[in-house]
């Protein structure tokens, strides 16, 4: 039976003393596996091919909540771990909700520690612990496009009508923003309120914007929430104290749309995809052919040229010579930007 599969991490130790013992190589991943899909089996079938025996750990659906927001997982823990059973490439399946694989790597000691993603064994914090019994790191690149997040995204932008628009102008201006390194100091995974720091002059061009009637709109992709590094929780609280000094100068965003994935997820809403311009057409009415993107990277400019923006690259990101989109103007930094713009619709 499927459910046979599913045991605790107490039982798995146990048995896989036995599986030593008969010298088999265990090889252990991990995963929330929600919305089940091609990718997960396509996954999990090469992992088993890395191994005699492959154990699967599924996160609980509080752990998920934590990483990926309130509304998910979509499917709870118990059938999603039922779901993991029922492939023919898995031979065990637990769950559990620490925030990294530590206790089960310590308790489990695989031969095999495979991982799904854009990481490098360097990147895994539990790289150590696996070296240290003579373990081996696999990593197994994502399939593009294919993902729980990208199907869940599909269904939410289906699912937008334009009876939402009914009382929303549909021939607004807006400026598209990144956030880190153009209106606030770049940080590596920013996730510390208290590091949030204005770049000079910031508020204030945004203020000037505002007044202009320009709908003032930040997109950022924020990967260290897929990787990890970080939950949403943490992005939410370092957007609550940016908004607090914004609001403190005068100044009122009207959207804040970020991505949590990391490269591999080949989610919808990552720039440089076009996701989050059409979602601001839709929900406040943008005209893009009286809009911008102001950012500091080609990521940036190759977002706003995929939707139809006209697009200012700031010159404190990568090194202009260096960038192969160009842009249609180079700024010094955000206030210089946005005094260009002002100046050429006056």
């Amino acid at each position: 039976m499927i459910t046979d599969k599913i045991k605790t991490l107490t039982e798995l130790k146990e048995i896989r003393e036995e599986l030593k013992a008969k010298g088999k190589k265990v090889g252990f991943t991990s995963g929330v596996f929600d919305l089940l899909h091609a990718g997960h089996a396509e996954y999990l079938e090469v992992a088993k091919s890395k191994c005699d025996v492959l154990i699967v750990g599924v996160n609980t659906d509080s752990s998920v909540k934590q990483n990926k927001g309130p509304s998910r997982p979509i499917v709870t823990e118990g059938y999603r771990a039922f779901l993991v059973a029922a492939l023919e490439s898995v031979d065990y399946v637990f769950t559990f909700g620490e925030k990294n694989n530590n206790k089960n790597i310590e308790e489990l000691k695989p031969d095999f520690y495979i991982k799904a993603g854009d990481y490098t064994p360097e990147k895994l914090s539990s790289a150590p612990l696996v070296k240290s019994y003579g373990g081996e790191i696999i990593i197994v690149p994502f399939k593009s496009g294919l993902s729980s997040t990208s199907i869940i995204e599909k269904i939410e932008k289906q699912s937008i009508t334009k009876t939402y628009q009914v009382d929303v102008p549909q021939d607004q201006k807006a400026i598209f923003l990144d956030r880190d390194g153009t209106i606030i100091e770049h940080i590596e995974y920013l996730h510390e309120p208290e590091k949030v720091k204005e770049i000079a002059g910031s508020y204030e061009a945004l203020k000037k914007l505002q007044e202009a009637g320009y709908k003032i709109v930040i997109v950022t992709n924020q990967p260290g929430i897929g990787f990890g590094y970080f939950s949403q929780e943490d992005f939410f609280k370092v957007n609550k104290a940016f908004l607090k000094q914004a609001s403190s100068a005068g100044v009122m965003i009207d959207k804040i749309y970020f991505c949590p994935h990391t490269a591999a997820a080949g989610c919808e809403c990552r720039k440089p995809k076009p996701f989050f311009i059409q979602r601001a057409v839709e929900e406040l009415g943008i005209d893009v052919s009286k809009s911008y993107m102001i950012g500091d990277s080609e990521s940036d400019i190759k977002f706003g040229k995929n939707g139809g923006l006209k697009t200012i690259l700031l010159k404190c990101g990568l090194p202009i010579d260096n960038v192969k989109e160009k842009p249609d103007f180079v700024a010094d930094n955000l206030s210089s930007a946005i005094g260009n713009i002002l100046n050429y619709h006056e």
